[in-house]
């Protein structure tokens, strides 16, 4: 079972959670329990594949009862048949030390995918059980709008309603991913603001609990707990990767936006994995700031920078990260957030922030940074890497080098000890972020496939500066609904 963040809403079925956004007083689901994964159990699961992983994991937040094991295992191979890779990740070992998760053999490539086909399968066939329609909403900041539409397009019951972020905010491979989908129940808004201001009429219509109820409003950003929950296995399969013998802390980089990963990687430890994280982020640096200085804020204008997914200061998923180091407080969870949304800064009381900083850690690449990664991995490897990843990679070179001053107090043998036990996630491929790879020196990448998407016609309507939003989202779920009513 679960309930909210904050509190308010509790004993609510795996179903339930899957078919909803925020909750009614503002949270997010969290599971009221968290599942024990004994060390000796650890090392039976360190042979298995990525998909049986996901098989093992998820069963353990959803009760027989609401989906049977089998029926989530036919689902599972069904979202993963579209994979490029039958193994759905590797694990690229590189000079210097360097380990890489590529989790970028989706249909977008792009790390969402392993949630998101995942949770299009489940979707469908919790609607059609039902025998019900949904209207999903969700926001993007580049990657999770076309995989999204990839998962659900031509899905019977449901319609997915995308805002992404206009003026160049996305790069043109992940725009035309969105954009170009022609099937009736993909709708796409091209909005004229960063991702942080066009979740606001995402947000208004979730805490809008009636106008929720009446037009089966979902949504598929990580704010919904199936998305991390199934990355979940994104961290033992790392783990055991890096680590088969089970006996050492593994650190996990990962590269942080709205925090899902994270919030996944907090719910695997607390499930008995050992691992550390380190949220490596872009010029945008809203997890320093709350990992170094305890302040969860936004800082002045959000900065457009080469890694588009970060361009964030707002972030789902810290919430669910509060949840879980104030050891499931509610009451302070609440008044935190209701802080948080009033003053757009929280300060941490200090033993959250001091459980948060034995756990997590922070790394600030700006674009210089994210281009010099980029470079020295390519002349290194002749291994291109995603922005994204670069400053993943960035901390890995940070970290090991001589040269680095802050190293000088780490022996050489520490130094590659700790790198032995490290690895940078991959979150999407290079193919998607041609102006960076330029931009860094590195020879222009080509695919036939995505190039043809410059051909497909477009299929998006403009939300303006000027525009009401919030009118024109409410507006497009009346206007499904309708359509639904008139088809049934």
């Amino acid at each position: 079972m679960y309930q909210s963040t904050r509190g308010g809403v509790t004993n609510v079925s795996f179903e339930d959670v899957l078919l909803s956004g925020y909750c009614s007083d503002g949270g997010i689901f969290v599971p009221r329990s968290i599942p024990q994964i004994p060390r000796e159990t650890l090392k039976t699961w360190s042979t298995l594949s990525f998909k049986e992983l996901v098989k093992k994991i998820v069963p353990m937040f959803i009760l027989e009862d609401d989906i049977p094991n089998k029926s989530l295992s036919d689902l599972f191979d069904s979202g993963f048949s579209r994979f490029s890779n039958a193994n759905i990740v590797e694990l690229k070992e590189l000079s210097n030390g360097l380990k890489i998760m590529e989790l970028f053999y989706g249909p977008t490539l792009a790390f969402k995918d392993i949630s998101m086909v995942c949770l299009g399968q489940l979707l469908e066939f919790c609607l059609s059980r039902r025998n019900r329609h949904a209207t999903i909403v969700v926001g993007t900041s580049g990657d999770t709008g076309g995989s999204a539409i990839e998962a659900m397009r031509g899905l019977d019951h449901l319609d997915l309603v995308v805002l992404l972020p206009g003026g160049g905010r996305c790069t043109e491979v992940q725009e035309l991913q969105m954009i170009t989908a022609a099937e009736g129940n993909i709708h796409c808004f091209r909005v004229d603001g960063n991702s942080d201001e066009l979740d606001s009429p995402i947000r208004r219509c979730f805490l809008d609990s009636e106008f929720v109820a009446k037009h089966n409003l979902a949504s598929i950003n990580s704010l919904n707990w199936s998305r991390v929950m199934i990355q979940i296995a994104n961290f033992f399969a790392a783990y055991f990767k890096v680590c088969p013998s089970c006996d050492e802390e593994v650190e996990i980089v990962v590269p942080t936006g709205a925090c899902g990963n994270v919030a996944s990687a907090c719910f695997a430890r607390k499930m008995g994995l050992p691992i550390k994280m380190v949220c490596s982020v872009n010029r945008n640096d809203f997890m320093t700031r709350l990992i170094d200085r305890g302040i969860y804020s936004v800082e002045g204008a959000l900065d457009r920078s080469l890694a588009p997914a970060m361009d964030i200061q707002m972030a789902y998923n810290v919430e669910r990260l509060f949840w879980i180091f104030s050891d499931g407080d509610s009451e302070l969870v609440r008044s935190l957030m209701e802080r948080f949304e009033r003053t757009l800064r929280v300060d941490l009381p200090p033993e959250v922030h001091r459980k948060m900083r034995e756990v997590i850690s922070a790394h600030r690449a700006d674009d210089d940074a994210i281009l010099a990664a980029m470079r020295r991995c390519w002349e290194e490897n002749g291994y291109v890497v995603c922005p994204h990843t670069a400053t993943a990679v960035h901390y890995h070179y940070y970290t090991s080098d001589d040269s680095n001053s802050s190293n000088s107090g780490i022996s050489v043998d520490e130094r590659r000890k700790r790198g032995r036990m490290r690895v940078c996630f991959a979150t999407a491929s290079p193919l998607k972020f041609q102006e960076a790879v330029t931009s860094a020196g590195i020879p222009v990448l080509t695919d036939a496939h995505l190039d043809a998407l410059k051909l497909k016609p477009k299929k998006c309507e403009e939300m303006k500066r000027d525009d009401d939003w919030n009118e024109m989202l409410r507006s497009r779920i009346i206007q499904i609904t309708g359509r639904e009513t008139r088809r049934h």
